[in-house]
């Protein structure tokens, strides 16, 4: 059983900083690209910023210049460093990833993998 456990979230005023953490946990063989989503109250879930195995990473325009996503590979967890937050950056914030792990048969797969979610909320 793979799991992601997102930490980090908050309550922080404009211009401020938050970070949030994501570590994956469970049986698994590989973990390729890692990602924050976000959703914030009545819109659709929108990608924050990406990254592949390979350090490649994107952005929503939105957030470029003022996110920094990276990876530890050795301890399975995905960060997203946020600066100059602003109000319109307040949603829930999920973790993804795309994990190769065993499956049922035994046969290796690919699988997409979701964390429940950790709130940011910035203040005006």
């Amino acid at each position: 059983q793979v799991q992601l456990v997102e930490s980090g979230g908050g309550l922080v005023q404009a211009g401020g900083s938050l970070r949030l953490s994501c570590a994956a946990s469970g049986s698994f063989f590989s973990i390729n690209t890692m990602g924050w989503y976000r959703q914030a109250p009545g819109k659709q879930r929108e990608l924050v910023a990406s990254i592949t195995s390979g350090d490649s990473t994107n952005y929503a325009d939105s957030v470029k210049g003022r996110f920094t996503i990276s990876r530890d590979n050795a301890k399975n967890t995905v960060y997203l460093q946020m600066f100059s937050l602003k109000p319109e950056d307040t949603a829930v914030y999920y973790c993804n990833a795309v994990i190769g792990h065993l499956n049922y048969y035994g046969i290796p797969e690919l699988s997409d993998y979701w964390g429940r979610g950790t709130q940011v909320t910035v203040s005006s």
